[in-house]
């Protein structure tokens, strides 16, 4: 074994030999393979071995698609059997809302190819006949889902690997992951000692957490005790079962031999080793038979399948497998440069492996995977996730509801309250009914602006579950009045020192050397022209800029920003998120509001649109930026934390003259589709270029050497295949959540981006929606349909913004 690798991947599970595979596929021969036990000795070995494609967002069954296409020719490509078993699988609905999950499910998978058929009772009835039907609606079937050989696929991955020139070495267990100066340059080994490498991912699965802390990473897996038994052999059971499960239920089932493997997410689970991670010597090991924590599956099991009443079981399987406190993956690059991460797989591990070793050969070897990851980021998970107990709680809470249907505006309850504004008091006085983003309480709506006459404008269908009349009476105030909200837990980022200004020209596509006192709306953009980034750059002083970014991201900017730091920059990139509050005052009144309780002059020529200042408001000194996300007049003001909260009254106190009301998030997104306003993560994202969503404006293409400006220039010159649209739904109730069909034609040409009810456009309002159509399509009166829960509504491509197109209001 060499003393020096290119990349070392640590852990010989399904995904780290995987990883090793894509790595050498890429031209990274010179890999290196550890494991402490043997290949497949973690939670790989007891996998129930399930592949199914369908997840939660478009880059995951992305992923997982590709997984289905390498398991089809990687025994003939390595000679090693995987025992791929291409049956297909069934998702059976056993209550009406199921019905509707299939429904939505059908019309995303047609937007990228995946073969999803919605199907009878009696068609499934066919495919596995020892179901009993009552109270099954229906199901979808995916003929090009299975099931394999956990170990086989892992051994075939690790010999494509070795064919390629990869080491494999095993019972090498790393016990330190080296590091200088914010860079890792190795490991250290107990029966090698120490090999040098560029690259170190860890791959440890449940371990992962352990393995993190060598090299001083949160990894925040939390294992738990997964359970599933295998029977002898059923009469009636072939071998061309197709894959079953039923999520009312909460099991799952598959052919073994003649027999059944039958498992499910219990409401009751169980948490293994949270504290101090597996024991060392925890290899090829299971844990002991939990039959009471099983019985309430089994009874579902036996419900839905007779049989398995009297079947008779050959053993139980009850193995750790890696969750996370929210059910996503985790992977990518870390703090620390050259460590990558990938774990946390929700015991979807096998189904992922092919796409898992995909993407992160593509972020090691190109700098970024193909797909939009950051659900799946590291970066995404804040200090918090260091407390056990926060990551727990949060991870018990997926688990238990693993297979429930979530509507949309669901809220998660576990490790409530934890971050929270100064004025968390007043709004909760208020009716506040919160909502959590990266850990703050967030209101989305108040109680206190609850109006009955609004009941009329309810979304339709699952849109209307976690949804109040006060977001209409929010919406219209704002628009006609003037409303405050609280954004206190929007992310702030500080850049400072001589060449904050050069570095951000460098990073930014804006035109970042602007006078000191103006806002700037800019993208950052990586090599490929993908919007890494989108935010607000405040020119504070010649030296200094303020960043605001959403909440959910300021992890992933702060770590993004920082990387583009080359050797020679003076500059300091600091978090500054809780040093200030932020409380943004929107509407057509919202001058006369602060022109009463502030000496400064705020008219429109002495303070415009875009441009920040130092004010005070009543008592309390702050920051104010004239800008908005709502489409409307206003400011956004940045006191320090301390004066938050008077400053909340104070603005409250001088509104109520003017009609004003506390407004939550709920209102924003409304208020932002109206006006056109994006979102980054879904209408913006690093797939995507800005040139293609209409912000155009915020790029200057003159500006020599921004990172992507060689991308934009090739884009320009051979012309852009997509540009995003809005587009309005006859139906203005049939409010659209995202991932949708867009039919033109009959035939499908996009997907929804992000969508919702417009409540001041229209007599009724307006159902909006955004997508990514082709430049012949995007014309205002392009007739389109949109299908909604199954069912297809007209559609119009309409002039955007459909509020206020000049911007009289906002610079008003």
């Amino acid at each position: 074994m060499s003393d020096s690798y290119r990349a070392i991947v640590v852990g010989g599970g399904v995904a780290g030999a995987s990883i090793a595979y894509h790595l050498t596929a890429a031209g990274w021969q010179d890999t290196l393979l550890l494991d402490r036990n043997e290949l497949t000795s973690g939670s790989t070995f007891h996998s129930a071995g399930l592949v199914g494609q369908l997840r939660s967002s478009v880059s995951l069954t992305r992923m997982m698609m590709y997984s289905t296409q390498l398991y089809r020719r990687l025994e003939e490509e390595t000679g090693v059997n995987v025992g791929w078993h291409e049956v297909g699988s069934l998702r059976l609905a056993s209550s009406t809302e199921r019905m509707q999950e299939l429904q939505r499910q059908a019309g995303w998978a047609q937007t990228f190819g995946l073969p999803l058929h919605l199907i009878s009772t009696d068609e499934a009835l066919a495919m596995f006949p020892l179901f009993k039907a009552d109270g099954v609606l229906g199901a979808a079937f995916i003929p090009t889902d299975g099931h394999l050989d956990p170990t086989g696929l892992t051994m075939a991955l690790a010999e494509g690997a070795k064919r390629r020139g990869a080491h494999v070495r095993t019972s090498t267990r790393v016990t330190a992951v080296r590091t200088h100066e914010g860079r890792v340059v190795g490991v250290t080994t107990d029966e090698h000692g120490d090999i040098d490498a560029d690259v170190v991912v860890n791959a440890g699965g449940m371990y992962a957490g352990q393995i993190g802390h060598l090299a001083g990473v949160e990894v925040p897996v939390v294992p738990f005790a997964h359970q599933y038994l295998i029977t002898k052999p059923i009469d009636g059971v072939r071998a061309d079962f197709p894959t079953m499960r039923d999520p009312d239920r909460l099991v799952y089932f598959r052919e073994e031999v003649g027999g059944l493997v039958m498992g499910g997410y219990e409401r009751n689970p169980k948490t293994w080793a949270v504290e101090d991670g597996p024991p060392a010597d925890f290899n090829h090991q299971l844990l002991p038979d939990d039959w009471e924590r099983f019985e309430s599956l089994a009874h579902n099991a036996a419900e839905l399948v007779p049989a398995m009443e009297t079947a008779e079981i050959g053993h139980m399987i009850n193995g750790p497998e890696a969750f996370t406190p929210d059910g996503e993956f985790i992977m990518g690059e870390s703090d620390v440069r050259g460590f990558f991460v990938a774990a946390g797989f929700c015991a979807h591990g096998i189904a992922g492996a092919g796409g898992i070793g995909k993407v992160m050969a593509e972020w090691i070897t190109e700098g970024a995977p193909e797909y939009d990851l950051w659900k799946m980021d590291i970066r995404r998970f804040g200090p918090q996730y260091r407390s056990r107990g926060y990551a727990r709680a949060r991870a018990v809470e997926v688990y238990e509801h693993y297979y429930d249907i979530h509507y949309p505006g669901e809220e998660k309850l576990a490790g409530r309250p934890l971050k929270m504004s100064p004025t968390y008091s007043r709004l909760s006085e208020l009716g506040a009914a919160f909502g959590e983003k990266s850990g703050w309480e967030r209101a989305n709506w108040f109680s206190s602006n609850e109006d009955p006459a609004h009941e009329d404008r309810r979304p339709r269908g699952w849109a209307g579950e976690h949804w109040s009349t006060a977001i209409v009476t929010e919406h219209l105030a704002c628009r006609d009045r003037v409303a405050l909200f609280d954004e206190s837990s929007f992310a702030k980022i500080s850049v400072e020192g001589p060449d904050a200004a050069a570095f951000l020209q460098r990073i930014c596509a804006n035109d970042m050397d602007r006078a000191p006192g103006t806002v700037i709306y800019t993208q950052l953009l990586d090599a490929r022209g993908g919007i890494a980034c989108d935010l607000t750059a405040t020119r504070l002083t010649p030296t200094s800029y303020f960043l605001v970014t959403g909440t959910a991201f300021g992890s992933h900017d702060l770590s993004w920003i920082r990387r583009q730091l080359q050797p020679g920059d003076d500059v300091r990139v600091d978090d500054v998120t809780s040093s200030r509050g932020c409380l943004g005052l929107w509407g057509p009144r919202a001058r006369n509001v602060l022109a009463s309780v502030s000496r400064e002059n705020v008219a429109a020529d002495a303070f415009p649109f875009m441009t920040a200042r130092e004010i005070t408001v009543g008592d309390v000194p702050c920051l104010a930026l004239r800008v908005t996300y709502v489409g409307e007049l206003g400011w956004e003001f940045y006191p320090a934390t301390e004066f938050a909260a008077a400053l909340w009254d104070t603005l409250m106190a001088a509104g109520a003259g003017h009609g004003i009301v506390p407004a939550g998030y709920r209102a924003i997104d409304t208020l932002r589709l109206e006006k056109g306003y994006r979102a980054w993560g879904s209408d913006i994202t690093p797939e995507g270029s800005p040139l293609e969503a209409g912000l155009a404006f915020a790029v200057r293409m003159d500006k020599p050497g921004f990172t992507g400006n060689e991308a934009l220039e090739r884009q320009l010159g051979a012309g852009l295949t997509q540009v995003l649209a809005c587009l309005t739904l006859d139906d203005p109730r049939s409010m659209t959540l995202g991932n949708e069909p867009v039919f033109h034609d009959g035939a499908v040409v996009s997907r929804v981006t992000s969508g919702g009810i417009g409540y001041a456009v229209g007599t009724a309002g307006t159902s909006i929606a955004f997508a990514y159509l082709p430049p012949s399509l995007a014309e205002p009166g392009t007739e389109c349909e949109i299908e909604v829960f199954g069912e297809r509504v007209s559609a119009v491509v309409a002039p955007s913004p459909l509020w206020d197109p000049e911007g009289e209001r906002i610079r008003a």
